[in-house]
C-alpha cells in the first residue's frame, strides 16, 4: 500500500508546519514546566518514570494532592507529545527532496533532546528539586526552544555557508547579545532558585538574598538592552532586508514587555500568575533572538523540490 505523498514526499511547507508545532510545543513545556512549579506540584508524581512506585499512573495518596498529581502527571504526558511532534518533523526532514543534511540534523536535535529532558526532569525529581537540577532543567530546555526556532527559519532557506547580511562589527555584537541572553536566563533561574516558589514546600532554597540576584539579572537585562539599542543604530547604517527589520522590532518589543512583567512581579511579592508570565515572556525573548540572529544571515533560496526527468518516448519502427 502506497503511502500518501506527505508522508512519503513531504513538500517544504509540511516540513515548515511540523517544524513550527516543534518549536510552539518547546515553549509550551517550558510554560507548563512553570506552571508545576508555582503550584507546588514539583513532587505531585515523586518517583521517575513511575508517577508512584509500581504505578505508571497517579494514584490516591493520603500525602500528595491530586491535584498536584494531575498537574505533574500532565506535564510528563506532555513531554510525550512533543516528542511525537518531534519525530513526525525528523521524519518530515529526512523524506523531503532534495536531501538537506542541515536541516535533518537540526530535526534530529529535537527528539534527542526531547529525550534528554525527560532523564533530566527525571534527575530533577529523584533529586528532590534541588535548585541546581531546576536551573539544568530550564538552561535546556531553553537551548531546545533556540534549536527549534533556527529550525523553523532552516525550512525557508537555503543550505549554503552563511552570509552576513550586517558587517561585521554587528555580527560579533549579536554574538554577545546571545551571551547576554543565555546570562540573564541563567541568573533569572537563580533568583527562582532562593525565590519561594520551589515547586515543592519541603524543598531547600539557595541561599543568597532575591534582591541581591534580582538586581544582577536586572543589570543583565540592561545590558541585553543596550546591546540591542547599539544594534539598532547600526542598524540604521547598514542596508538590512525587511525581515531583519520585523525581528528587530520585535525583539525590541518582547523584551521591555518582558522587562515590565519581571519588575511588576517582583514589587507584587512573586504572584503565581506573573511568574507564569514571566517565563512565557523569556521564551519569547529566546525564540525573537534566535530569529534576530537568523535574520542577520542569507544562506540562499530554499532548493526545490526535485523533479523526475520525463523519460523520452521510444520512437516504433
Amino acid at each position: 500500500m502506497a503511502l500518501p505523498t506527505w508522508i512519503s514526499r513531504p513538500s517544504p511547507r509540511t516540513v515548515r508546519i511540523l517544524a513550527i508545532a516543534v518549536l510552539v510545543t518547546q515553549a509550551l513545556i517550558s510554560v507548563t514546566g512553570v506552571t508545576v512549579r508555582v503550584t507546588g506540584s514539583g513532587l505531585g508524581c515523586p518517583t521517575w518514570p513511575q508517577c508512584f512506585p509500581g504505578s505508571m499512573v497517579p494514584v490516591p495518596h493520603a500525602e500528595v494532592a491530586a491535584l498536584h498529581q494531575a498537574i505533574e502527571f500532565g506535564n510528563r504526558l506532555l513531554t510525550g507529545v512533543v516528542g511525537f511532534i518531534a519525530l513526525a518533523c525528523l521524519l518530515a526532514a529526512w523524506r523531503s527532496r532534495p536531501h538537506r543534511k542541515r536541516l535533518v540534523g537540526l530535526a534530529l536535535i529535537m527528539p534527542l533532546g526531547v529525550v534528554a529532558q525527560a532523564v533530566i526532569g527525571g534527575m530533577t525529581v529523584l533529586v528532590d528539586l534541588a535548585w541546581w537540577s531546576v536551573s539544568v532543567h530550564f538552561m535546556a530546555s531553553a537551548t531546545l526552544i533556540w534549536l527549534a526556532a533556527i529550525l523553523v527559519k532552516a525550512t525557508t532557506e537555503g543550505d549554503r555557508a552563511p552570509l552576513g547580511i550586517v558587517t561585521r562589527p554587528m555580527r560579533r555584537l549579536l554574538v554577545a547579545l546571545v551571551v547576554v541572553t543565555a546570562a540573564v536566563l541563567l541568573a533569572g533561574t537563580l533568583v527562582t532558585a532562593a525565590g519561594p516558589h520551589a515547586g515543592d514546600p519541603d524543598t531547600p532554597r539557595l541561599g543568597f538574598a532575591v534582591a541581591s540576584l534580582v538586581q544582577l539579572h536586572g543589570v543583565l537585562v540592561m545590558a541585553y538592552v543596550l546591546l540591542l539599542a547599539v544594534f539598532g543604530v547600526w542598524l540604521r547604517s547598514a542596508r538590512p532586508t525587511k525581515a531583519l527589520i520585523r525581528a528587530y522590532i520585535t525583539a525590541c518589543v518582547m523584551v521591555l514587555v518582558q522587562g515590565a512583567i519581571g519588575s511588576i512581579q517582583y514589587y507584587l511579592g512573586v504572584p503565581e500568575v506573573l511568574v507564569v508570565l514571566h517565563v512565557a515572556a523569556a521564551t519569547c525573548v529566546i525564540i525573537t533572538t534566535a530569529v534576530l540572529w537568523g535574520e542577520s544571515r542569507n544562506r540562499g533560496p530554499l532548493p526545490h523540490p526535485e523533479v523526475p526527468e520525463p523519460q523520452e518516448s521510444v520512437a516504433t519502427a
